[in-house]
């Protein structure tokens, strides 16, 4: 023990108790760091779910002068995936979407979210357009009723136009096969 710790009456076991203590904190907030790194899909809930899909009138991308109501996209279920040439994620999920949609499962409708048309229209050339129709929110303001929080998002309407599933973050495989499909058969099975 040093002479100044001495002089000050700190023993070598109150030391020892402080220095891991903050060893201690240390670990617990080198924890929390990592985790929230990770999305946790359940922090970002969706009040539509089992709700109907919000009243959506939106310009088409490749029809700037039309529009696409999605309530008459009723009598088939559909995906709208909600993405943006702005969004790195959005690349990483394209081949899923992609795949999805070659598959013929279900329908797959494109939401391009506060882009500049030309852009998405750039970006769909370059990386293929899986997409039935891509409807263009430039400004964001219908999102607001979907509770979209960015991009991507994806969510799963039913024939009826009830909101069946949500996913926030970039799709994969395992979560098309895991969450997406099965939601879809669920809502097949209680048509």
């Amino acid at each position: 023990m040093s002479a100044s710790a001495e002089r000050r009456g700190i023993s070598r076991g109150a030391l020892i108790i402080g220095a891991l203590c903050l060893a201690a904190l240390f670990a617990l907030l080198l924890v929390a760091v990592q985790r929230s790194d990770r999305p946790d899909r359940q922090a970002l809930p969706s009040a539509l779910i089992g709700r109907p899909a919000p009243a959506t009138v939106l310009p088409l991308l490749h029809a700037p002068g039309s529009t696409l109501d999605l309530a008459t996209l009723r009598g088939r279920p559909y995906v709208l995936n909600v993405w943006g040439s702005w969004c790195p994620e959005c690349r990483v999920e394209h081949p899923t979407v992609s795949a999805l949609a070659r598959s013929g499962q279900v329908r797959v409708i494109g939401y391009a979210l506060k882009d500049d048309p030309a852009d998405s229209l750039r970006w769909l050339r370059q990386f293929g357009n899986p997409y039935e129709a891509v409807v263009s929110d430039v400004e964001g303001k219908a999102s607001l009723n979907w509770g979209i929080y960015g991009a991507p998002e994806t969510f799963l309407v039913d024939a009826g136009g009830i909101v069946r599933w949500k996913h926030v973050g970039p799709l994969d495989q395992a979560i098309v096969e895991t969450e997406l499909l099965p939601a879809l058969a669920a809502a097949e099975r209680a048509r």
